[in-house]
């Protein structure tokens, strides 16, 4: 059993882009909801749906390719702030991915934000996830 959900969904999506697959399914919390949504608001991800299966809700995510050749959206997906080790910033150092090309994802007072979100709302909290 893997309590760690938000690098349950991240591994499947990075698994899955690899593999050049075009849908997954992961199962549906909050949290795993928000980072999904927020990856889809910035392109990365084509869409997701979230249903019930068996009383248990999961969500299926479409993944996003560029040519016949399917070049993943995603090129790294990688977990910052981990059970072990957690990684946390202020608003002022929070760090810009790719030079504003990438995403940071930060779970806040006010939710689950990006980088340039935090920023702008002088949000400091915890890394989770950077996706470029």
């Amino acid at each position: 059993m893997n309590s760690d959900t938000i690098s349950t969904t991240l591994t499947a999506i990075r698994n899955a882009s690899t593999t050049k697959k075009a849908m997954i399914r992961i199962p549906a919390t909050k949290m795993t909801a928000r980072v999904v949504q927020i990856s889809a608001e910035e392109g990365f991800i084509r869409s997701a749906v979230k249903h019930k299966d068996n009383g248990k809700e999961f969500m299926d995510v479409s993944l996003k390719y560029l040519g016949k050749k399917k070049y993943p959206h995603i090129a790294v997906i990688k977990r910052i702030s981990k059970p072990g080790l957690r990684v946390y910033s202020d608003h002022r150092e929070i760090p810009k991915i790719l030079g504003g090309m990438g995403i940071a994802i930060s779970p806040t007072s006010h939710g689950l934000i990006t980088d340039r979100e935090a920023r702008h709302k002088k949000i400091g909290g915890e890394i989770s996830c950077h996706i470029w």
